[in-house]
């Protein structure tokens, strides 16, 4: 950690570079001694990167930022804010702190936080945040989490962590193959902890995570506008029940979709005989959840097919978690190649061809409000559905 960055000047010149070159900065002589191009660039594109992911950090004077990756891979502020507000206790252990995002958050819920992180560039630069973010409250150790709780005898409240991967490689992993192992931790988590809460990022399937884990309270799955960013797992000592899956939106108004894991098989579903006004795109978070019969039942929606994952009805359900559409017009594949001018974007469902050769094969035209949905029906076959969204996340 360079404590040169932080001079006002050098800050100065760095938010007055904000939208530079920083491929040409780093490769550049640097106009400040003892600091080179590149860790000047490293800054930029890392303030750069924190302006929506973390607006606290970017409007606070001299922060310190990490390497970009750090931040790229840190939570943001608002999903860390939602953490916060499921955690229990008054003590909580952070056993892969990183840049402190998720610590922060902690700390305005809880009487002490320990923010354990072992690279130790990365615990120094959290540590000095955390002054100039008044994290009272929150004791920085540059330490190995796993081997910290082997050590001591305290216990804390709840336990906060983050495994990383080990391998890129494809796109289906396992919780034994991130690092910390938290499977083959998760007798000494349990006795140093009354609740545990896991983040794992949303390509971990929830049946697989299941097998591997147990004495799961809680899955949260979080989505913003439209995009799965983590699964929050919590595990509770002495819990043995069914688990409750939680999908939380956090977009302008959240909204959240609960249930306990077995619903599902019990849910009732009906095939719409016929589209009814209004069409109904679930949420990424509900399409995560596998909860596709549940949705339906709790929201009295009828599916277009049993392989599609949309919905219709003729009321307006504002609180459902995902997209709206008011349908103006089912047309046939006939129609549409009659059609001129056509505008709307495109929505491909369950249909035997993709978005972009169709917006090329019928000249369709993008627009903000309509949109043209190609998809099936169980009763009808292929239907092409032109629509109006009125609700967007």
């Amino acid at each position: 950690m360079n404590k040169q960055l932080t001079d006002q000047s050098v800050q100065d010149y760095i938010h007055g570079n904000l939208n530079a070159d920083v491929h040409k900065i780093a490769m550049g002589k640097s106009p400040f001694p003892g600091i080179t191009g590149k860790e000047l660039a490293s800054q930029i594109a890392s303030k750069k990167k924190a302006l929506k992911k973390l607006p606290t950090w970017f409007n606070t004077e001299l922060i310190y930022y990490p390497p970009l990756l750090s931040v790229e891979q840190c939570s943001s502020e608002l999903t860390a804010a939602y953490k916060a507000g499921i955690v229990k206790g008054n003590t909580l252990i952070d056993l892969t702190g990183g840049y402190g995002v998720d610590s922060y958050y902690f700390s305005k819920r809880m009487q002490q936080v320990t923010h354990c992180e072992i690279n130790e560039e990365l615990s120094a630069i959290a540590s000095y945040n955390g002054v100039l973010l008044k994290e009272e409250n929150v004791t920085f150790i540059c330490a190995d989490g796993i081997e910290l709780l082997k050590g001591t005898t305290q216990e804390f409240d709840s336990i906060y962590i983050d495994p990383a991967r080990r391998s890129s490689s494809g796109k289906v992993f396992m919780l034994k193959d991130c690092t910390p192992n938290v499977v083959e931790n998760l007798d000494l988590l349990l006795a140093k902890a009354k609740q545990i809460l896991i983040k794992t990022a949303p390509l971990l399937d929830l049946s697989a995570g299941l097998k591997e884990l147990r004495n799961v309270a809680e899955i949260h799955i979080i989505s913003v506008k439209n995009e799965c960013k983590e699964l929050i797992w919590i595990i509770e000592k002495d819990f043995d029940a069914a688990p409750k899956i939680n999908c939380t939106t956090l977009n302008a108004k959240q909204k959240q979709f609960s249930f306990a894991l077995g619903e599902e098989g019990s849910a009732e579903l009906t095939d719409a005989i016929i589209p009814g006004q209004y069409l109904y795109e679930p949420d990424v978070a509900l399409l995560k959840s596998g909860a596709f019969n549940l949705i339906a039942e709790r929201y009295q929606l009828h599916k277009f097919h049993h392989q599609t994952q949309l919905y219709t009805s003729n009321l307006v359900h504002s609180e459902f978690p995902g997209r709206i559409f008011k349908i103006d017009e089912v047309m046939s594949a006939a129609k549409i190649k009659k059609e001129k001018n056509l505008i709307g974007n495109v929505i491909v469902r369950n249909y035997p061809d993709k978005a972009a050769s169709l917006v090329d094969k019928y000249h369709i035209k993008p627009d903000d409000t309509q949109f043209i949905i190609f998809t099936q029906s169980s009763s009808e076959g292929k239907i092409i559905l032109r629509a109006t969204i009125i609700q967007h996340y």
